[in-house]
């Protein structure tokens, strides 16, 4: 992408501001999502850096992919808040290996991963046919109580 428009410019900053997201490919023919830590790399050309745990061999399964990666504020949500926002991107995935400043910005990772040590893995990717959608007037959810 050598330019970003002002939307595509608005939705990478909606996903510097949230700290995960979703990436999705497919592995063997089948698809799945799994759970990603994110950092934005304003560019030229614009970057997203990816945290995986490398124990479920996802990013190794990434590497030289096309992946599908998106975010939202749909947890961050504070109360009042009835603005709902969604990222999307795609692009291809590599395996990289960040450098000081960056595994700074990643913040300290998990301890674990379903009760595994966290195996940090990293991939790089451009975004590509970046989309963001807004719903306003969302009211706040509300918890249901059970008796």
């Amino acid at each position: 992408m050598t330019t970003v428009s002002h939307d595509e410019f608005r939705a990478l900053e909606l996903l510097g501001g949230t700290p995960y997201g979703r990436i999705s490919v497919s592995m063997r023919a089948l698809p799945f999502v799994t759970v990603a830590r994110h950092v934005v790399v304003e560019g030229p050309p614009p970057r997203v850096l990816l945290r995986l745990h490398g124990g479920f061999g996802y990013a190794q399964a990434c590497d030289g992919s096309v992946v599908a990666y998106g975010a939202d504020n749909l947890a961050e949500r504070r109360d009042g808040e009835e603005s709902v926002w969604t990222v999307q991107f795609v692009g291809q995935a590599r395996l990289f290996r960040p450098g000081p400043d960056e595994l700074e910005r990643f913040g300290r990772p998990p301890h674990s991963a379903d009760d595994a040590p966290f195996i940090p893995e990293y991939l790089c990717i451009e975004p590509q046919f970046i989309t963001l959608h807004r719903l306003e007037g969302v009211p706040a959810r509300r918890a249901a109580h059970s008796a």
